[in-house]
């Protein structure tokens, strides 16, 4: 058997086209509570549902925002919030185009035998979980697997385990409806040079088909998320150009043409930074890929968002004009048209960086 075709097969298929269309792409809305309470933190805004609701009607409700989005991740308190004057927010997603999506995994744990390496929760009772999302219209979902460089790690008990589970979580997303985003995220953190984070995104991608493979997962009802070969934190910077060309080679070593759209995960660069160099490879590489380039972005795009806002009501025109800009900026981005012209708000510019982040 080729791959495992359930009775969602068109359907999954036709929802990750669409979600890599170029032009648009992912809001991942997805922070945990305790993770969006560290972001209304830095604003000095209380980590309770009705500031948490106010953010993201923020966001979805932002004129003209959504046609810059294929789809937006939502955390489980989300998709069954409504707006303030009642609508659920999965209405608002739809009425704009926009897919909804969901996060499913439980989080990390460290993998006995390992020094600190992590495997990620989740699987008990997935496929329950998954019928109930696409119950309530989620029509896509994100499992989060994380990877570490070192001069000893990735270990290959590492890659494997985080590859196989990602192929169990996609296998069964595929059979309750879902389009699984496969996220195998190596971490930036390190001192290491671009060509080390080259060689560690072609092992990992390499065993995560290899997993999907084995579990008979249909690629063209999948997504990739994964993060642009970059130097590490504490590594010197290279050019935008340098970094498509060493992330578009290790992708197209490793990922095959039957997968309709790799959505980039920002891995804590700037907004500015991400959208920079997510241009570069829809530019420079504009005729000499198989699948479409977007993003599936957080903080690349909230974060001069959440400084304009500020949590008070007064802000929220300002806030919403930020959030247009990033969702426009990104959108040209991934046409390669992007001129770098945006308004940059406050936070712009600064790295986004977090250590060993969780979310």
């Amino acid at each position: 058997m080729s791959c495992f075709k359930s009775k969602y097969a068109d359907e999954l298929a036709a929802n990750a086209k669409y979600i890599g269309t170029p032009g648009k792409g992912i809001l991942a809305a997805d922070e945990s509570t305790g993770t969006i309470g560290k972001r209304l933190a830095s604003i000095n805004v209380e980590n309770v549902e009705s500031n948490r609701r106010a953010l993201r009607e923020l966001l979805f409700c932002t004129p003209g925002a959504l046609r810059y989005l294929s789809g937006v991740i939502l955390f489980e308190e989300t998709l069954y919030q409504n707006t303030a004057s009642g609508k659920p927010f999965v209405e608002v997603m739809k009425e704009g185009g926009v897919l909804p999506g969901i996060k499913v995994d439980a989080g990390t744990i460290v993998l006995p035998g390992t020094t600190g390496e992590t495997t990620t929760q989740g699987l008990d009772n997935l496929g329950q979980r998954c019928a109930k999302y696409y119950e309530a219209g989620a029509r896509f979902a994100k499992w989060r697997a994380v990877l570490k460089i070192s001069s000893n790690e990735p270990s290959e008990l590492a890659i494997h385990e985080n590859a196989y589970g990602l192929a169990r979580y996609a296998a069964i997303c595929q059979e309750n409806g879902l389009v699984p985003i496969v996220e195998p995220e190596i971490l930036v953190d390190g001192p290491h040079d671009i060509n080390k984070c080259a060689e560690v995104t072609e092992r990992v991608l390499a065993a995560c088909y290899k997993a999907l493979n084995d579990h008979h997962v249909m690629l063209e009802g999948t997504l990739l998320k994964p993060n642009m070969v970059t130097p590490g934190s504490d590594a010197p910077r290279v050019a935008p150009e340098v970094i498509a060309e060493y992330t578009v080679r290790a992708l197209l070593r490793t990922v095959p043409p039957a997968v309709p759209a790799i959505v980039f995960l920002s891995g804590g660069q700037s907004e500015e930074e991400a959208t920079v160099n997510l241009n570069a490879m829809n530019k420079l590489f504009k005729d000499k890929k198989p699948w479409s380039l977007t993003f599936s972005f957080g903080r690349a795009l909230q974060q001069s968002t959440l400084k304009a806002w500020a949590g008070k009501d007064k802000n929220i025109e300002k806030a919403q004009s930020a959030f247009l800009t990033r969702c426009k900026a990104n959108s040209e981005a991934t046409l390669g048209t992007y001129k770098g012209d945006a308004q940059l708000g406050e936070g712009a510019s600064e790295s986004l960086h977090v250590k060993d982040y969780k979310y």
